[in-house]
């Protein structure tokens, strides 16, 4: 077993410093005008309604979040249906998240229910600094009017005096009152005394959060709550019965073992194909990192609660830590708690849009939006602004140095087993560079080790040899509860995707075009992170759970939608494959996003074999004209030679129609990659 290493850092590089450049303004009208990131909103009051949902999906959003902390089921259920109006309104596809209660301890109060349905708390308190706050365990009913019952009957047990504990409003934001920060001044079995230490007016749903009270280390108690509550299990397993859901987002997830006791959950109950999103709330969940994210199809950073159990000097750096970590496996990486004072202003502070595009620069793939459309004013403006924002910093992210980046690091992974990458696991347009890490959906975790280790090493253990923990790539056979380690450090299909990325840089391609099944050979992809769109045409297959059978192609479809750069959309049967990309050149040139003569790179799976295609969309704009074997090493070398700049698309999936294509595997493909000489290409250029 090797040491542990610290990945090296990734540099943030712009790919211009020019400020003319860089003060262009954007032409709103521009046809092909796309975004790559991707935004995720939580639905509530002031978005539940179909003609806003609709608003929403137009600007831009991809994916719905409900959270089962609060609202009744039938409100969820409700919302979901307004989706379903909405996405057919607009004609296009939008992804479903469902986010859990899991171990979130509450406050419980009386509340009333809304016109709509939803809960309303009609009473705040008022709280002054330096005063007392009462937390008990005893019932609502039961407690003293200036007392706090809480949902967790042995919180007492967890606290020590002096400890700070977080009270705030459920989805508070930095722009309002409702946070309450207080130290602990006595204890006794039922009841934990605190002082106020600013003053706060405590209104809606209210959280408790136990900050650890160790600046490095995990020495606070945990609570001993499941991973999955009986309500959330009760909720989810009811909108399943009604309902696809894409994603669960689970809630303060701490080990590998609670992800994976989840899958078994939801396998139980037929749900194999949603795919679990961690989301770390607490430090304890950054210790085990490594655990949580080998288990798991992709990580939610919660800022919000994470913020609290982070010294504030430290957030910075770990995000940056996990954003890198996760590029390098491939996960899809979403941050929250963006643009807090949109909820009641129609513009962000500065250090918001700053945030917004740095996060963009250092890799994430999508933004989760919380009060800003659950019960914020501007729904839809924030939607279109935080696009806005990540489009800007997209057309300034240097994709090569990227590119070199996770190179560098499959190398290091490489060299740190001692173990020389065989010719079959490289890139095949490159032989500068061994292939990548492997890609995985659900394998390895663990609780991790290390949990009251002091001092800067123990956050260092817990993301070091990110790039080689979990080598393997997933082969999928659609049911993501079955996939499987397949061979060491890269399967071919990741060294086509590498390769797929490198040819369309090298022939200042446009597009690139992947067909695929499960939607793994389009996510390897995107986690090269290409300049051009990559349009995913999802070929439906007919699978069976042993007891029926069922054609699979939406659910892969929309959870494409989390995932930087993927446009999918969903491929109907058809006689020929090449007619299905004669379709899709011509969708896309009707869309804006390649014009006449400019070139498409494609991936194809032809039985057992991955193939890139590369053709050119003919003079008129209608059709391809494809560029043979003969022929490709002069169009890159003249490409390569060519002074034009790099190919740079302005992106918003709001000017970009969701379409149904004819689909069956392709016929002949012109160019196999294995028949390319990596070596005479690199020479050459």
């Amino acid at each position: 077993m090797t040491a542990a290493r610290g990945n090296k850092a990734k540099a943030q590089v712009l790919s211009t410093c020019d400020m003319s450049t860089l003060l262009e303004a954007e032409d709103a009208n521009v046809e092909g005008l796309w975004t790559a990131s991707k935004v995720i909103a939580t639905i509530g009051p002031a978005s539940q309604d179909v003609d806003t949902l609709s608003l929403m999906l137009e600007a831009g959003m991809t994916c719905v979040r409900l959270d089962l902390t609060w609202g009744t089921l039938e409100y969820h259920k409700q919302t979901l249906r307004n989706v379903a109006e909405a996405s057919k309104r607009t004609h296009k596809l939008c992804a479903v998240m469902v986010d859990t209660l899991g171990r979130e301890i509450v406050v419980q109060r009386p509340s009333t229910r809304g016109p709509d349905g939803w809960p309303v708390h009609e009473e705040c308190v008022d709280v002054k600094a330096g005063g007392k706050v009462t937390l008990t365990t005893k019932p609502a009913e039961e407690a003293a009017k200036d007392h706090f019952s809480v949902s967790y009957k042995n919180l007492p047990s967890m606290c020590e005096v002096g400890d700070t504990i977080f009270l705030g409003r459920y989805l508070v934001t930095g722009a309002d009152e409702s946070s309450l920060f207080m130290e602990v001044e006595s204890i006794t079995e039922t009841e934990v005394v605190c002082v106020a230490g600013n003053d706060a007016v405590l209104g809606g749903l209210l959280t408790v959060f136990h900050t650890e009270r160790s600046v490095s280390s995990l020495t606070n108690l945990q609570n001993e709550l499941p991973v999955l509550a009986e309500a959330d299990k009760t909720n989810v397993k009811a909108i399943a019965a009604e309902f696809e859901i894409d994603f669960l987002s689970l809630s303060f997830v701490r080990s590998g073992d609670d992800v994976k006791s989840t899958r078994k959950y939801l396998n139980s109950i037929g749900l194999n194909a949603t795919k679990i999103l961690a989301k770390f709330e607490s430090r304890q969940s950054l210790f085990n990192f490594k655990g949580i994210a080998a288990a798991s199809d992709g990580i939610i950073m919660s800022r919000g609660n994470l913020g609290l159990d982070v010294v504030p000097e430290k957030m910075a750096l770990i995000q940056k830590a996990m954003i890198a970590n996760c590029n390098i496996l491939g996960k899809p990486v979403i941050i929250t708690r963006l643009v807090d004072t949109m909820g009641s202003n129609p513009r962000p502070t500065r250090a918001e849009a700053t945030d917004v595009a740095n996060a963009v620069i250092d890799g994430a793939d999508a933004f989760l939006l919380g009060a800003e459309t659950l019960r914020g004013k501007n729904p839809v403006l924030t939607v279109t602004t935080i696009l806005a924002i990540a489009r800007q910093a997209e057309n300034s992210f240097d994709h090569t140095q990227h590119f070199d980046y996770l190179m560098s690091e499959a190398l290091i992974a490489h060299k740190a087993e001692g173990v020389e990458a065989s010719p079959s696991t490289t890139s095949f347009l490159s032989d500068q560079y061994p292939a990548s890490p492997g890609h995985s959906m659900h394998g390895g975790g663990g609780s991790g080790s290390g949990l009251r280790k002091s001092g800067s090493g123990a956050f260092k253990h817990a993301f070091s040899s990110s790039a080689n923990f979990q080598r393997g790539a997933y082969q999928s056979d659609g049911d993501f509860s079955k996939q499987r380690l397949a061979s060491p450090f890269l399967s071919r299909q990741e060294a086509i995707a590498s390769s797929a990325v490198r040819a369309a840089d090298k022939v200042g391609a446009s597009l690139i075009i992947v067909y695929t099944g499960s939607g793994q050979t389009a996510s390897l992809v995107s986690k090269y992170r290409p300049p051009m769109p990559i349009l995913t045409l999802v070929v439906p297959q007919l699978r069976s759970n042993g007891l029926s059978w069922s054609l699979t192609g939406r659910s892969v479809a929309r959870q494409c939608l989390i995932e930087r750069g993927l446009l999918p959309v969903l491929a109907a049967p058809s006689p020929s494959g090449e007619t299905l990309l004669e379709e899709a050149v011509t969708m896309t040139t009707r869309w804006g996003l390649v014009k006449p003569n400019d070139h498409i790179v494609c991936i194809q799976q032809i039985h057992d074999s991955f193939v890139i295609k590369i053709v050119s969309v003919d003079d008129a704009g209608a059709g391809i004209k494809d560029i043979r074997p003969e022929s490709l090493v002069n169009l890159i070398q003249a490409t390569s030679k060519s002074d034009r700049a790099p190919v740079q698309l302005k992106n918003s999936m709001s000017r970009l129609p969701s379409t149904n294509l004819g689909s069956a595997q392709p016929p002949g493909v012109q160019t196999n990659v294995a028949a390319v000489n990596a070596a005479k290409l690199d020479e050459q250029n």
